[in-house]
């Protein structure tokens, strides 16, 4: 499915309009762009991916948030990532509590349609939230997950591409084993 986009609006407008809606839309600045539905490989992937977390993260010390939470990655950007981990309360811009200001690690799993946002537009925006310290892009048709962590010398990249790899998110005291984040997927099949 291609993403749809919309004519130009404010954010506010965004916001009341959104609420009207049966699917998901982000919103970049001015533009709103209708959000893919998932295939099964997504799905299984963030699902390992919770599964995993449940099991490693120190829930007293960090939240996750699922896709159904709106993350504002800049003052006329908010976003739907695949999963938000938050380093303490989460934090909303608003009342409403339909926007994240304080995401700590995002976590993308690539669809068709978006996987060129993913990998250059919306990790150039994550790249300018000063709240995020890692962002991880997991590849769903292919055994590949991409980790970019901030350092005192910018972002820094790691590729992962062997079922045995680690993927290890000291910011969150947790490893991530690639073969249990692909479990489940059969990509001769696929």
């Amino acid at each position: 499915m291609a993403i749809q986009t919309k004519t130009a609006m404010s954010v506010d407008e965004y916001f009341e309009w959104e609420l009207q809606q049966e699917r998901k839309h982000e919103y970049i600045d001015g533009e709103v762009i209708e959000m893919p539905g998932v295939s099964f490989n997504h799905d299984i992937i963030v699902s390992n991916l919770i599964y995993i977390f449940v099991n490693c993260l120190d829930r007293a010390r960090f939240r996750f948030h699922t896709a159904e939470l709106r993350v504002q990655a800049g003052p006329s950007r908010y976003v739907y990532p695949d999963l938000t981990i938050v380093r303490g309360p989460s934090v909303a811009s608003d009342v409403s509590e339909y926007n994240l200001i304080n995401p700590y690690v995002v976590l993308e799993v690539t669809s068709p349609s978006s996987m060129d946002r993913d990998r250059v537009d919306k990790l150039s925006y994550y790249f300018e939230a000063p709240s995020i310290n890692a962002c991880l892009i997991v590849d769903q048709h292919r055994v590949c997950a991409e980790l970019y962590t901030r350092g005192d010398s910018g972002w820094q990249r790691q590729v992962f591409t062997e079922p045995g790899d680690i993927i290890p998110l000291a910011m969150l005291n947790c490893e991530l084993p690639l073969d249990q984040v692909y479990l489940g997927i059969d990509f001769e099949e696929t």
